[in-house]
C-alpha cells in the first residue's frame, strides 16, 4: 500500500473516531475486527478522496441502523413455504473456494425468475445472504486459510436465459444498487458463462445500470469457461462439480446458504 493510500486510512480512522455510539457499534459488527480493511474498502470505492469515503461509509452505517441489518439474520422470512419459494426462484449459493482461499458464489441467473414473491422479500432474502457471507462465510475462509479473506469469486450462469428476465430490470437494479452502496468492493471478479445468444441483447440493456467499477470486473467466458478458470483460480474438482452447462435447479444444494 502507498504512502498516499496509508495516509488516506489514517484520516479516514480520526473521521471516525467522532461518530456517535450507535453509528459506532453498527460499525463495529460490521468490519467484524479490521476497520482499516473496512475503510479501505470503501475508499476504493471513491477513488481514495477520503470526504467522500466518509460520507458513503456514514450513509452504509445510517441504512444499517434504519433497517435493523445488525439483527437481520435473526428475522428469517416465514412461513417456511415462503422462504423455499424465494430461494427456489433466486439462485445462490456458496460452491467453493478458489485456490487461493477466495469464497467461490454461484448464481443461477438463467434460472432465476424471481416471481414467487413480492420485491421486498428478494431485496431482504440478498441482504441476509450478503451478511451471511460477511459474518460467516468469510471468517471461516480467513480461518482456514491462515489469512485475511474479505473477498470473493463470483460465477453467473447464464443457463436458460430468457428476454423475460429483463422484466427484473428494477428488482435487480435495487440490488446491484444496495451492494454499490453498502457492500463495495466485496467481490474481485465475475465471470459470466454459459451465455445463449440472446445474452448480447440483455447486456446491452444492464450494462448502463452498473457501476464503471462493476463493469471492469466482469469477464464473460466461452462455453462453461472450464479452461479459463483452470488457468486463473478454480480447483479441478469444483469445475467438475459446478460448472457443467446447464447447473441451475440441478444443483440445488450448491446453490443454498442455509441461512
Amino acid at each position: 500500500m502507498s504512502n498516499t493510500h496509508q495516509e488516506a486510512i489514517k484520516q479516514f480512522l480520526s473521521l471516525m473516531g467522532n461518530v456517535d455510539e450507535k453509528l459506532n457499534d453498527t460499525f463495529q459488527n460490521m468490519h467484524h475486527g479490521y476497520p482499516t480493511e473496512t475503510l479501505a474498502r470503501f475508499l476504493k470505492a471513491r477513488d481514495w478522496d477520503v470526504q467522500k469515503a466518509y460520507k458513503m461509509l456514514i450513509d452504509c452505517l445510517q441504512w444499517r441502523i434504519q433497517n435493523e441489518i445488525d439483527n437481520i439474520l435473526s428475522k428469517p422470512i416465514i412461513p417456511a413455504d415462503l422462504y423455499r419459494a424465494v430461494r427456489d426462484s433466486q439462485l445462490v449459493g456458496l460452491s467453493g473456494y478458489s485456490k487461493e482461499g477466495l469464497p467461490v458464489i454461484a448464481i443461477g441467473v438463467g434460472l432465476s425468475t424471481y416471481d414467487k414473491a413480492s420485491v421486498n422479500y428478494y431485496v431482504q432474502s440478498h441482504i441476509q445472504m450478503n451478511e451471511y457471507r460477511d459474518r460467516v462465510v468469510l471468517p471461516a475462509a480467513t480461518q482456514k486459510y491462515g489469512k485475511h479473506i474479505s473477498t470473493c469469486l463470483k460465477v453467473l450462469d447464464m443457463t436458460g436465459l430468457k428476454l423475460s428476465a429483463l422484466n427484473q430490470i428494477k428488482l435487480l437494479t435495487t440490488i446491484s444498487t444496495i451492494d454499490d452502496l453498502n457492500y463495495p468492493e466485496k467481490t474481485e471478479t465475475y465471470y459470466i458463462v454459459n451465455a445463449p445468444y440472446i445474452f448480447s441483447a440483455c447486456w446491452k440493456a444492464v450494462k448502463p445500470l452498473l457501476q464503471e467499477r462493476t463493469k471492469r470486473k466482469i469477464q464473460v467466458l466461452q462455453g462453461c469457461g472450464r479452461d479459463e478458470l483452470l488457468k486463473m483460480h478454480f480447483p479441478f474438482l469444483f469445475l467438475v462439480q459446478n460448472l457443467s452447462p446447464g447447473i441451475g435447479k440441478g444443483a440445488a444444494k450448491c446453490w443454498d446458504l442455509n441461512l
